[in-house]
């Protein structure tokens, strides 16, 4: 089923990961690699992600109109206040489930990452539960924003309808997701700097709009909006609840970096880096958006979030028309587009690889694990991008409905997707401390153990239970369902897959964990910048200190 999978099959060579270097022939010494050793030799994808790729992935990857769109709908819905803090309690277990992930995934970077592990550590109907909940994550998310994207196009040029921009950008994403892993990489790093660079921008606007330093201003703005619709827009603890969700929906992503794993060169190198890097991430680009957004845009503006609108509403573009500046709309919705392209291409890439791990585990059609031999999973990128006509839901009911309706979809299963690392994390410790094994052999060791993972798990428990609180008063059938019909969908395919496979045990016992297989080996020599070769003692002294950030 696999092009490169079994590369005894279509080179003649056992492969073994581990030592790759022995058997094909590679220059260690010069930190370069043959072919044979760019494949995954269990999944048969090509390990073409450098460091940089992942550590700007875990920077800024997956953010779009989640995030400058989407947190329009949080702001009106809680005010300034419940902005900051949905944005720095989720930001706060965030961090600590990176973390958790950091130290699994480091150890085993292997296709599939906590959905494998998630078998390994707990059970197959486990991995199955959290593997498809993962996938409606990315399945939500994308379609959000084929519907962002098609609004904007269609704000521009009205003449074409929301679904021919569709086919139109279905066909290029299409294409362009079948060029391979470097192509997605490099594209992926320049986007993401983009976006860095743009709120960067924005929030020095933001400084100067608010301390009164804009040609025209007659007095600062301050903090009036928090003075005047109020901190939390009158909705109390109600608007904070609210929040949760949304902040849930763009935080999902963070955790990518450990789906991308298979396909570095360097997991032993990338990962930990990268997952260091979310911490700015977190402090930057969330917490400042929150601060920012709520600092320059009232949470009353009749624009905001409006149910009758084709098209939704950035808290950035109304501060700067309110600023004074109506073409600004134009620059804001075009580097929001710019963020779709980058978002699009993110989620396409993380919804294909969990779905082609899972078809080449037996938890998905086989059809889906197909990798052709240029390392592309053709059948499982079909799927994926496929599921992105589910945006098309904005024709009848209006883009600001149709985000709100994929949003809770979206956020509940982020909440069960990180609980099931936490849980994955707890499982791992219990087997390796069982093995009597010494933590000091991890390669990266979590911060906060075992706080960290025991406060993942009950805090997304916890939140997965109350972020639909808001539907029971007053009570609405349709949001009530949408905001709730994931809980009982994870514990029923949990359960049909315990039937079909006959398996009466909650899950495996810590003595029958496998703590040994499945480990890869960096492709460049350590000390070596990946993909280029160069010892780490004559990097450049401004690499030197993006490597240590």
């Amino acid at each position: 089923m696999v092009g490169h999978g079994k590369l005894s099959a279509d080179n003649g060579v056992e492969s073994h990961p581990a030592d790759a270097a022995h058997y094909t022939g590679d220059n260690v010494e010069t930190g370069h690699v043959s072919d044979v050793t760019l494949f995954d030799e269990d999944s048969g994808v090509k390990r073409g992600l450098k460091n940089r790729h992942l550590s700007m992935m875990a920077l800024a990857g997956i953010i779009g109109p989640g995030l400058l769109v989407g947190s329009g709908g949080a702001l009106n819905s809680g005010g300034p206040a419940s902005l900051l803090i949905g944005f720095g309690v989720i930001g706060i277990i965030a961090f600590f489930i990176m973390q958790s992930l950091g130290e699994i995934t480091t150890l085993f970077p292997g296709g599939g990452s906590f959905v494998s592990l998630a078998e390994r550590m707990v059970d197959k109907s486990f991995s199955v539960a959290v593997g498809w909940n993962y996938f409606i994550i990315w399945a939500a998310v994308l379609a959000n924003e084929y519907n962002v994207i098609c609004s904007i196009l269609t704000y521009w040029v009205p003449q074409v309808p929301l679904w021919g921009w569709f086919m139109i950008l279905w066909s290029l994403f299409m294409g362009f997701q079948l060029l391979g892993i470097a192509a997605f990489g490099e594209a992926e790093f320049w986007l993401a700097l983009f976006k860095l660079l743009g709120l960067t921008a924005y929030f020095i606007f933001a400084i100067i709009y608010a301390s009164g330093g804009l040609a025209g201003q007659t007095e600062p703005l301050g903090f009036r909006y928090w003075h005047d619709p109020g901190p939390f827009n009158g909705n109390g603890f109600r608007g904070v609840a609210t929040v949760f969700v949304f902040c849930s929906t763009f935080y999902a992503g963070v955790e990518s970096v450990a789906v991308a794993a298979t396909e570095t060169r360097n997991p032993g190198v990338a990962v930990p880096q990268a997952i260091r890097q979310v911490f700015w991430r977190i402090i930057f680009v969330y917490m400042g958006s929150a601060f920012f957004f709520g600092l320059t845009c009232n949470a009353d503006a009749e624009d905001l979030v409006s149910a009758e609108a084709r098209a939704l509403r950035s808290p950035m573009t109304i501060a700067i028309q309110n600023a004074g500046w109506d073409g600004g709309v134009h620059l804001i919705n075009a580097f929001i587009l710019v963020t779709c392209l980058s978002a699009i291409n993110s989620s396409i890439y993380i919804g294909s690889r969990t779905v082609l791990y899972m078809a080449q585990s037996g938890k998905a059609p086989r059809i889906l694990g197909w990798v052709n031999r240029r390392g592309v999973p053709v059948a499982a990128i079909l799927l994926t991008n496929a599921v992105g006509s589910i945006s098309m839901m904005n024709v009848s009911t209006g883009a600001a409905k149709a985000y709100g309706y994929i949003v809770n979809l979206s956020g509940v299963s982020t909440f069960l997707v990180w609980g099931s690392i936490s849980f994955i994390h707890i499982r791992f410790r219990r087997a390796w401390a069982v093995r009597g094994r010494d933590v000091g052999e991890l390669p990266y060791k979590s911060l906060g153990w075992p706080f960290n993972a025991y406060f993942g798990l009950a805090a997304n428990m916890f939140l997965a239970i109350v972020q639909g609180w808001t539907t029971l008063s007053p009570f609405v059938a349709g949001n009530f369902v949408d905001a709730y019909i994931l809980l009982p969908v994870f514990g029923l395919i949990y359960i049909v897959c315990k039937l079909y496979w006959r398996s009466s045990d909650p899950f495996k016992r810590a003595v029958d964990i496998d703590i040994d297989s499945g480990r890869r080996t960096d492709l460049d020599k350590t000390g070596f910048v990946a993909g280029e070769g160069v010892p780490g003692s004559q990097m450049p002294i401004w690499k030197r200190v993006w490597n240590f950030l």
